[in-house]
């Protein structure tokens, strides 16, 4: 698992390498995929699970905010039990690490049967879904050993963020100066994880050893942090068998707070991208719950940008992340979170590569 964690600058490289060049999207990779979003009659529907899905939702976002098309986001397992009626006109997008996850190749082949134009985002080129699909999307992660996802998640997110840009040039959203200056930026990412990687890696590991007798955490973030949150929830379940739940920064109030004490600390996701207005205003009410939960006694540790000493004076704990456009923000603070997991459950003996009662691909529901 930290092998594969530290691989991710290359393997992001890799999927800039296969979908852009010269700040610009490929047309042998990225015309298919352009053709498939122009075929979108209604809506698109993305049916995943797990970590999948998590990536889902940060793309539900991204693509509503850059192309206006509607996105629902559905658990794979549940839409195959949907009726007909209410899953026609949709274009389905299927997401899956191993593109073989059960319940989501039924959804695929739901999705397929009733006439919808499908696509697949896979880390196997040469997977069922891959071949069934309308259009494959493939990610290129390579072969991940270890069950927790790491660099298969960020490779999932790196193609949503394409896929949303891509949105916005199929529906005349985004004008080409825009779009290649967000390429532009994508194409600079894996050197910025590169270069923060090992200072993240000393900063929870360090952290870490700080909640050794902890064994719950809420984990909070808006916007697109909130998958991110919920991700990084996950990681810690099922890599250190410790509770954890991810909610969005304004729902604590509305009943989670209940849980909040010296035992249940928060792991509250509070960068911002100065540029967006949207995220300027997310990140002050991020600030203001801080300031309430210090109030009320909370234990907090805060992904933050770098510099910023109004988070650090609020949190118990704060590890930094260099400023970037928001949607590779939520690219950045997911590395810190695995390495968190990954340290959470090292400390405690338990064996990250094989936790368990999981497999690394659900084959059967």
């Amino acid at each position: 698992m930290l092998r594969e964690i530290f691989e991710q600058p290359q393997t992001l490289a890799a999927t800039v390498e296969r979908y852009l060049s010269a700040s610009s999207l490929r047309a042998d990779t990225c015309a298919p995929i352009l053709e498939w979003l122009q075929s979108v009659r209604t809506k698109i529907v993305i049916a995943a699970s797990g970590s999948s899905r998590h990536a889902g939702l940060l793309a539900e976002l991204l693509i509503e905010d850059l192309s206006s098309i509607p996105v629902e986001v559905e658990y794979a397992s549940e839409y195959s039990y949907r009726r007909e009626q209410t899953l026609a006109n949709s274009s389905v997008l299927v997401i899956s690490q191993s593109g073989e996850t059960a319940d989501t190749l039924a959804a695929l082949r739901k999705a397929n049967a009733i006439g919808n134009q499908t696509l697949a985002i896979t880390n196997v080129h040469a997977s069922t879904m891959a071949r069934e699909a309308t259009v494959s999307f493939p990610t290129v992660a390579g072969r991940e050993r270890a069950i927790p996802a790491t660099k298969s998640f960020t490779a999932q997110l790196l193609n949503l963020y394409l896929l949303a840009l891509m949105s916005g040039v199929a529906r005349n959203t985004i004008d080409a100066a825009e779009i290649r200056l967000r390429l532009a930026e994508i194409e600079a990412l894996p050197t910025l994880i590169e270069n923060q990687l090992r200072p993240w890696e000393q900063s929870m590991r360090r952290i870490a050893g700080s909640y050794s007798s902890t064994r719950n955490f809420l984990f909070l973030g808006r916007g697109i942090h909130y998958p991110i949150a919920r991700e990084g929830a996950l990681k810690l379940k099922e890599s250190a068998y410790l509770h954890a739940e991810g909610y969005p920064s304004g729902e604590l109030k509305h009943g989670p707070n209940a849980l909040v004490s010296p035992a249940t600390p928060l792991v509250m996701i509070a960068t911002v991208d100065p540029s967006a207005p949207d995220s300027v205003e997310r990140y002050e009410k991020v600030v203001q719950l801080m300031r309430d939960m210090r109030r009320q006694g909370a234990g907090i540790l805060a992904i933050a940008n770098s510099g910023d000493q109004t988070v650090a004076a609020l949190a118990d704990h704060t590890v930094s992340i260099a400023p970037i456009r928001e949607p590779l923000l939520a690219i950045c603070e997911t590395i810190p979170l695995q390495l968190f997991s990954y340290w959470m459950a090292t400390n405690n003996g338990i064996d990250v590569d094989h936790p368990r009662n999981l497999t690394k691909a659900v084959l059967a529901e």
